[in-house]
């Protein structure tokens, strides 16, 4: 049996679907708080499993009889790590074999002006370590579907306003993340690895920019713009505090290179080159 946490979301719903695919439905389970929120994923036959991040107990009764878990990372920055632990105790507590976390793939870490935001990633893969389950680390570098996030719904009138230099990403899509996720649990050969999940090659905002360009037959232009202007047109469009935090330090990691790590991993789990960036712009904006 083969658990999904965080299954209502885009990426772990998405993951379920292709799992359906090599699969048979009463093989895969997911977790959810609330059982009608997972309503569409029990018509396909899956095992909904009812579990609170809060309530270990009632993750060690979700987890019976699974093999396998992934644990797709908690969006609740405050109370992530905390959360993580208690699914990874709650596993080895109901004696499942193999736990694999979706983590996140950067370097310069220590000096990276994601830390605040993404130091619970790492420490959760040290309390999985410590915990001596077998694991699959799957490190990911930025969804591409964040990108209309960054660059603001009115893009092709504004052109792009974003502190992000001449600053690169492997941006993927989030879909293609999930049917390597869905491979990897499907398949031996996995335990106690780690996976770098990104695109073969890395992206500027000058270069998405000329792609939206392309796609739309209007001039996008990217302006480097400011962090003091950028954050105070984010704080009068009523965009809340930590949401500006979390902005600019996306912008910042990506302009001093910290995400640009391109490799192909990905590409060796799909079986094929991942979207390109010309793709992935005719995706999100179809």
């Amino acid at each position: 049996m083969i658990l999904v946490t965080g299954a209502t979301g885009n990426l772990g719903k998405a993951t379920v679907e292709f799992l359906l695919k090599k699969n048979p439905a009463n093989e895969i389970a997911v977790l959810a708080r609330d059982a009608s929120k997972a309503a569409d994923l029990k018509a396909l036959g899956v095992d909904v499993r009812i579990g609170d991040y809060q309530d270990k107990d009632s993750l060690v009764k979700a987890f019976q009889g699974v093999e396998k878990i992934l644990l797709i990372s908690s969006s609740d920055l405050v109370d992530r790590l905390s959360q993580q632990k208690r699914v990874v105790d709650a596993a080895k507590e109901a004696g499942v074999k193999h736990i694999l976390y979706t983590s996140i793939s950067m370097q310069n870490f220590e000096q990276s002006a994601l830390k605040p935001f993404m130091s619970a990633h790492y420490e959760t893969e040290k309390h999985i370590l410590d915990s001596g389950l077998t694991y699959t680390f799957l490190r990911d570098n930025l969804y591409a579907d964040v990108i209309p996030m960054f660059v603001g719904e009115h893009v092709f009138e504004t052109g792009i306003n974003f502190p992000a230099g001449t600053g690169r990403v492997p941006y993927t899509l989030r879909k293609e993340m999930a049917e390597a996720f869905a491979n990897v649990l499907s398949t031996a050969g996995h335990e106690n690895k780690i996976y770098d999940i990104s695109n073969t090659e890395s992206y500027s905002y000058q270069d998405i920019a000329d792609a939206l360009s392309a796609h739309s037959g209007k001039t996008v232009v990217y302006n480097d713009v400011s962090v003091a202007d950028f954050s105070k047109a984010l704080a009068e469009a009523g965009v809340p505090e930590g949401m500006i935090g979390f902005s600019i330090g996306f912008a910042t990691a990506t302009k001093n290179g910290d995400l640009d790590i391109p490799n192909t991993q990905l590409e060796q789990l799909l079986g094929r080159k991942p979207s390109s960036l010309n793709q992935i712009v005719s995706t999100l904006y179809q």
